[in-house]
């Protein structure tokens, strides 16, 4: 083991999965631990924040274990822990939060609070190895749906964000009114493999004030007003049909906007993040675009799209070798706004 290695123990507990992983030097995972709750929010239609609070409580003790078992390292080994502050679940943050604090506390060993978002970007750079700053970054989640040009490693211009709905939460809502269930998001791609996208023409929103932002609310409402239509008709609904019109819908107002902006704004590198990133339909239609354009396109594996702690690994070692050090007064902070401190 090279003295002169950097080891970061990362924690992310920030909504319905504990993770924890060891990564070394930045790009290299030693381990990558996921517990994931999905099949206790099932029961409810979605996450349930007092029910993940909890079950974080239960598991982070033993997946923070596994992760430094499955890298062969121990405490003494690690340079410093990368734990998830915000944005998130307030409950959920706070057990990552406490995990962090304590083991720095007891250990001596240095504390980086890292930012949600700025984990999701920072998967880009596990398996692309060669990707640097600068490019432009769509960020597709649950909870979030930003463009964010990345100027350097932790410093951000978010040039487009969504004004309502998260396309992930589109996704979940509109799931759950054609009987398809929680996780929204990859029952719509499976879903919409078998359906016609150009079956039922839904609204593509544009933001009047803002060419880069978002809103799919709009859309959401369009999907349920059809759905109500056709069951006032007694018409039959092809599930099929709706998810994939609805699956372009929204594709085709991500992929306009992000290719309008990495355009405009002189680069040739896009990357993609979050758990929508890992939706292959819109995989395969910035692949096509971006080819079409002559832009570089990255994107992450599905296990570092969702949720998990590499990638926190990842951000937390930019923001350590740029001398981010958190005190024990560290808290969890839901609606951690991207480039705050």
């Amino acid at each position: 083991m090279n003295k002169k290695d950097i080891f970061i123990l990362a924690i992310e507990s920030s909504c319905d999965e504990t993770a924890a992983a060891v990564v070394k030097n930045g790009r290299e995972v030693l381990s990558n631990v996921i517990s994931s709750q999905i099949d206790l929010h099932k029961l409810y239609g979605g996450v349930v924040p007092e029910i993940a609070s909890r079950k974080h409580i239960e598991k982070i003790n033993q997946v923070i274990e596994e992760a430094l078992n499955e890298a062969n390292v121990t405490l003494q080994d690690i340079t410093a822990i990368a734990v998830t502050y915000g944005p998130g679940l307030v409950g959920a943050l706070l057990v990552g939060v406490s995990a962090a604090k304590a083991i720095s506390f007891a250990t001596g060993i240095p504390l980086v609070g890292v930012h949600h978002i700025e984990g999701h970007i920072s998967a880009n750079y596990i398996e692309n190895k060669q990707l640097e700053p600068e490019f432009v970054c769509l960020v597709v989640s649950g909870g979030h749906t930003h463009l964010v040009v990345v100027q350097d490693y932790g410093e951000y211009e978010i040039i487009g964000r969504t004004r309502d709905d998260a396309a992930g939460e589109a996704f979940d809502k509109v799931a759950r009114a054609i009987g398809l269930g929680y996780p929204g998001g990859p029952k719509i791609d499976k879903l919409s493999k078998e359906g016609n996208p150009e079956a039922i023409r839904f609204p593509r929103a544009k933001v009047e004030d803002a060419i880069y932002d978002f809103s799919f609310s709009g859309l959401k409402s369009a999907v349920l007003n059809y759905l109500n239509s056709c069951e006032m008709k007694g018409e039959k609904v092809n599930a099929a049909d709706v998810a994939a019109s609805f699956q372009k819908a929204v594709i085709d107002v991500l992929v306009d906007h992000a290719l309008h902006a990495v355009e405009e704004y002189g680069y040739h590198k896009f990357a993609i993040a979050g758990g929508v990133a890992s939706n292959s339909s819109l995989r395969e239609a910035f692949e096509k675009e971006c080819t079409a354009r002559n832009i570089e396109f990255y994107y992450p594996s599905p296990i570092f799209c969702t949720d998990n702690a590499a990638m926190i690994g990842v951000a937390g070692y930019y923001e350590y070798l740029k001398g981010t050090r958190h005190g024990y007064d560290l808290n969890a902070v839901p609606n951690l706004k991207l480039g705050e401190r």
